[in-house]
Order: structure tokens, then sequence, then C-alpha cells
């Protein structure tokens, strides 16, 4: 059984371990239709004003939206849309990508209510897609788009008509809706590139984030791909004004005075975002920090990660969708001599690339294509066995950036363990 977590700490928020379902199997005889009894036990208890979904787990249910079928898992669209529902006076957005018609419904529903409405986007998403050009996209952003264009296709039959269109690009949608929307060029650059942020604030009180981005993607799976179940993500609702209003200052930064007005928005490091703020959420202690930093910088994400992490004692688990930070892979090394129990569950495509430290764990060094090691890698030399990959259906993704300290604290947030989070110079 796994344990509820007590005070946390993280890169930005809190969370706990959910429960494992108890099932007993009742036969009436050998040739007896097998059926199940007995009822699963109640999730583990969190703390006060905090809730917490997964997308993939075994004890709960919901029907996709993509495609109609029962999956396993909670349906974080659901959550996301619930908690924009609740809005009487505000909802602030700031997320990579959005690109779930129903949540950009849901926010033109409230724009016109008259309830303030503000998105922040990351470039590379904040044009919509029904507008685009297979032919002038890479491969990556093709197979976005074919992806989208299938999920628009409501009667299947592989023609978009005009209607379609309208109801299926999630960006469109907000345009049209005259909500207010800015992406990380507002700053008079040509992007960041580093607008990573996936969290939502509703009337300055409860917060929505975690490590999924608001796609069909990142929560049911690709349209027109049965197979896919969606990265593997989870997202926590809190009920908390300090909290909230944490995010909301970060929100701020970004938006400066909004679409069409001087370049004073913030993003990257021209945010120049500081240290750890730290809440209490009832009894729960929550330490926030927003990235990114200059890597000079000792209040950047991954000392942070390295501080937290030499705090462990007995045992460290962790799953992660990046994990290329040497110095994190060091700072592990240290755990193991002292004899602190670790455990990594990660993405399996990223698990094997030549940079990826999940190598070091395993004693592996991989060159890369141009047959040369990274600089600094340091293989251990007493391999640890807890090292894994999960099956998912190809073009799904371990998407969390997680750890759990001592089963009492977790870290979690949007922030990948790579030094990408954490440039050398200044745009």
């Amino acid at each position: 059984m796994e344990r509820s977590p007590r005070p946390v700490t993280g890169l930005s928020r809190v969370a706990r371990a959910s429960g494992l379902i108890g099932l007993a199997l009742g036969l009436a005889g050998c040739s007896a239709t097998a059926r199940i009894t007995g009822l699963a036990p109640a999730d583990l208890p969190l703390p006060p004003g905090m809730e917490l979904a997964f997308n993939h787990r075994s004890d709960r249910h919901y029907q996709s939206p993509i495609d109609g079928r029962r999956r396993s898992g909670d349906d974080l669209e659901a959550l996301v849309l619930n908690t924009i529902q609740r809005a009487e006076t505000e909802i602030l957005m700031a997320v990579q990508e959005l690109s779930l018609p129903k949540v950009a419904e849901a926010l033109v529903s409230k724009h016109r209510a008259g309830i303030r409405v503000q998105v922040v986007l990351e470039n590379t998403y904040s044009t919509p897609w029904s507008q685009q050009h297979p032919s002038e996209l890479n491969s990556h952003q093709r197979h976005r788009h074919a992806t989208l264009t299938a999920l628009a296709d409501r009667n299947n039959d592989g023609v978009l008509s005009s209607s379609e269109r309208r109801a299926g690009d999630a960006v469109a949608i907000l345009q049209r809706g005259g909500v207010p929307l800015i992406d990380d060029t507002a700053d008079g650059s040509a992007g960041s590139g580093l607008m990573h942020h996936k969290f939502l604030v509703v009337d300055g009180r409860w917060l929505v984030t975690g490590s999924a981005n608001f796609t069909p993607s990142c929560i049911h799976g690709d349209a027109g791909d049965p197979q896919t179940l969606g990265n593997v993500n989870h997202l926590l609702r809190i009920d908390s004004l300090p909290l909230a209003a944490l995010f909301d200052a970060e929100f701020q930064r970004m938006w400066g005075d909004g679409p069409g007005g001087s370049a004073d928005s913030r993003f990257g490091i021209g945010k120049e975002s500081g240290g750890v703020e730290a809440v209490m959420v009832g009894p729960t202690r929550v330490e926030v920090l927003f990235a990114p930093h200059r890597r000079r910088d000792l209040n950047n994400g991954l000392a942070l990660l390295a501080e937290r992490l030499a705090e462990a004692q007995t045992s460290l688990d962790m799953g992660l969708f990046v994990f290329s930070a040497q110095g994190l892979a060091d700072q592990l090394a240290e755990l193991q001599r002292r004899g602190v129990r670790i455990r990594l569950l990660a993405d399996p495509g990223f698990a094997s690339r030549s940079f990826s430290e999940v190598l070091d764990l395993l004693g592996v060094a991989m060159p890369d294509r141009f047959c040369k090691l990274e600089a600094g890698n340091t293989p251990w030399q007493q391999p640890i066995e807890g090292v894994g990959t999960p099956k998912l259906a190809r073009g799904d993704k371990l998407h969390h950036k997680l750890a759990v300290i001592d089963a009492k604290r977790v870290v979690t947030g949007s922030f990948n363990w790579s030094p990408a989070g954490v440039p050398t110079l200044s745009k």
C-alpha cells in the first residue's frame, strides 16, 4: 500500500500517492462466471484543501471524449472544466499549449458572462492550427496538426467541414470569442522558448497545476489512434488564497498590460524570478519556485532540486519525463553511498538517449550519433536495480516531473530535470 506523504515541498506544489484498489474474486463453482465482489478501499486522505488526479490509474474510470470508450484513470479535462465553472470574478490561465475545444468554449462562455478571462500561451502554440498548412510545419508540428485534425473530424469522414474547423480549434475559439490572449513574444522578443507553465487560477482562490498541458494527447490520447491513452500526467487542485496569490503574481509578470500594449511583459529569464517562496495550506507547508533562472543564479531549479534530494534519509522515488542533469545524478550517487533506497520510473523514449542520466544509474555509457560520450558522464560503479520504464502505447510518454522523499515530501510541477530549464545566457 502506498503511503500518504505529510508536509510537502516542491518546485511548484504538493501531491500524495494514490491508493491501490483491492478486489476479491468470488466463484460459485468450476463452471460459474467470475464476478467481482467487495469494494475498493477509500482514497488515502489528502491534506485539507487539496485534490489530486492521475489520468493513468486502474481504480478510476471515465468515458473518453475522444472516442467514447471507457478508459482507466481520472478525467483531467473534467477537473479543469469544473474549476472554470466555479469562476465568479476572474480566470487566469498560463499553459504551454491549449488545444481542448471544450476548455476554450468554457473560457469564452465565462468571458461573455462578464468574468475577466486572460490566457498566456507559448508562441509555438498560439496560432490556430486550422490556419496552418502541413507543408509549412516541421515533423512534430505536422503530427500535432494531423492529430488535431482527426479530433475535429467529428463524423470521421476524413474531410473537415468549415463548421468542424471552427468547432475543433481551441485557439481560434478563444480569438473569435474575444478572450484576451498573449504569448511569450509580448515582451518584444521572438519568444523565450521557456514558457512551460501549466496552471490555472480561478477567483484568486483555486489553483490547478501539475505536469499536464491542456491538450488531448497530454490527457486522453491521440484522436485517430485508439491505442494511445494520453501522456502519463497528474493535476492538483488546491484551495488556498495565499498559494493562488503567488501564481497570480507570476501571471502578472508575464501579462504586463496585455494584448496590444507596451512590451512590458516578462518571460524567460526576463521575469527575474526570485527564490523559493513558502505558504501554509492548512497544516501543510508548500514551497514554490518559478523558473527559469540563469545558471549562475543560486536560486535556479536544479540547485533547489539538489538541495531537496540531499535531504533524503531513507528513500527516494522518482517519476521523470526528462532526466539529463549530471549534477542531480551525482547527488543521487551520494544518496546511494549513504544507503538511501532509490527507485526511478523514467519515460521509455528518453531513458536510452546518450545524454540521459538514467544510463548513469544503470552503469551504462552510450555515445551519441557522433560516437562521442557526454562530457562529465559518470556511470555508476554500483548500478541499481530500481530503475525501470513503463510499457506505454506508441506515442504516449511518461510526463511526470515528480519525486517522493522519505515517503513524506513531494516535489512536483512543470520543471523538467534538465539543464535546458537553467539557461546559461540571457536572451
